[in-house]
């Protein structure tokens, strides 16, 4: 079965000074990276006051703090705004999309790199194995399509009910499937038979996949960030909680895990805190203020 996927993207490039300008990482603080659900903010969306002021309080002390996350653009901004970045940069839909955030801008915010896939041959696989799971994707020009109701806080707005055949001819950011017939674990060996090529794919806590064009993750957008940004390797932190931060956590010079995380989340990451219900990011973030 030939499941390869076209992998094409804009090119990453930070602007150059003039409609909004371009910001540097200051020299001497942190690159701070950050996943969402399960880390800043509880499973059902709610974020801690304790985590809102430590989150706030770093970036006024002049770190870059880089929400990274596999919601939406849509569903990353309200998180941005509670945190106080007003010009800063945010990597969403798993590295899918870069953006930079400046408030001066008429949105808000700009796109500098969305990394985009052709999602019908793994739309056919995944069909033929999981003929009765859901099926989302968010296109390139960031909208939601699905196969059926698709609601998730994930997605920041709803997803349009379309054909399977309209479906496969989307330009994709990323592609979700979601299964209510089966655990986590037998909807992750369903995926690993299929042999999914061309891609890059991680299932979640719940029967739930999220593919992205290949070769890309959080780890691989964040990379060609801090380049751009000039941050010294050893100025990187991460913090998560999923599969999908895997790649994130291994690349950060300070990849610490959530205490909730599965054991091969664990097992990539310096450093093992406290669940997100007893606010373990809090004080890793504590401790990259008294560093200062």
């Amino acid at each position: 079965m030939n499941t390869s996927a076209m992998t094409t993207s804009e090119e990453f490039s930070i602007p150059p000074a003039g409609a909004g300008g371009s910001f540097s990482h200051t020299p001497g603080k942190k690159m701070v990276c950050l996943d969402v659900d399960g880390t800043i903010v509880f499973h059902d969306g709610r974020m801690s006051e304790a985590v809102k002021q430590a989150g706030r309080a770093l970036v006024a002390e002049g770190h870059t703090v880089v929400v990274s996350t596999g919601r939406s653009l849509p569903a990353t901004l309200p998180v941005v705004e509670t945190f106080g970045i007003e010009q800063g940069y945010a990597v969403c839909s798993n590295g899918g999309v870069t953006v930079r955030i400046d408030v001066s801008l008429e949105d808000g915010y700009e796109v500098l790199d969305r990394r985009v896939f052709d999602p019908a041959p793994a739309l056919d696989a995944l069909m033929d194995r999981l003929p009765n799971a859901r099926y989302a994707i968010e296109t390139s020009v960031g909208d939601f399509l699905s196969t059926e109701r698709f609601e998730d806080m994930s997605f920041g707005l709803d997803a349009r009910g379309v054909s399977f055949q309209e479906m496969k001819e989307a330009e994709a950011v990323r592609l979700v499937v979601n299964s209510t017939e089966a655990t986590a674990e037998e909807f992750a060996t369903a995926v690993q038979s299929i042999g999914l090529h061309g891609v890059t794919y991680s299932v979640g806590w719940s029967a739930w996949l999220d593919i992205a064009a290949a070769g890309v993750t959080k780890g691989s957008s964040l990379e060609a960030l801090r380049e751009r940004l000039a941050v010294p390797a050893e100025d990187t932190v991460a913090v998560g909680d999923g599969r999908n931060d895997i790649e994130m956590l291994g690349w950060a010079a300070r990849g610490v895990a959530m205490g909730q995380a599965p054991q091969e989340v664990i097992d990539v990451a310096d450093e093992l805190t406290a669940p997100v219900e007893e606010d373990g990011l809090v004080p890793v973030l504590r401790s990259l203020l008294e560093q200062d």
